[in-house]
């Protein structure tokens, strides 16, 4: 009975000892700064298309590459200005969309400003509304007044 309490003993011991020199899990992602450091795979993969879909970019237009041997993208690294600039715009968004539109519990959508209010899939939002359309020679022609109906009816 002796020897399976020490047993026993023993390997609590080595357990609560292992568990004392662990290291916790790094975070999933690094230099997480507007975003959540909780924000899984799925929801980050999401985020980032949406990001790319409505400036009509591609990852290495907020991301530098790595110095490692494959040329990986340093996620975390801040040296592109592009990825400083979606932080504030992020944090912008953020603002208006706090201040501005509240959750509609009637609704399934919630509306919102993205980042594709205003780039509409161009790397820089427009700051002039686009060129009319040309018109069509049949446009072009004066129009007959209307003719007024009369009030009598």
């Amino acid at each position: 009975m002796r020897k399976t309490s020490i047993v026993i003993t023993g390997l609590i011991a080595a357990v609560s000892l292992s568990f004392a020199f662990t290291k916790p899990d790094k975070p999933r992602y690094e230099n997480l700064k507007v975003l959540s450091k909780n924000t899984t795979k799925q929801e980050m993969d999401s985020i980032m298309k949406h990001f790319a879909a409505s400036l009509g970019v591609k990852c290495n237009f907020c991301h530098v590459r790595g110095t490692d041997a494959q040329n990986n993208f340093d996620f975390a690294s801040d040296k592109s200005e592009h990825k400083l600039a979606a932080r504030g715009m992020l944090k912008m968004t953020n603002k208006i969309n706090k201040k501005f539109f509240k959750e509609n519990k009637d609704a399934n959508r919630i509306a919102a400003v993205t980042c594709y209010t205003c780039h509409n899939g161009h790397e820089n939002p427009a700051t002039r509304p686009p060129a009319p359309a040309p018109r069509t020679p049949e446009q072009s022609q004066p129009q007959p007044p209307a003719q007024q109906q009369s009030s009598s009816q």
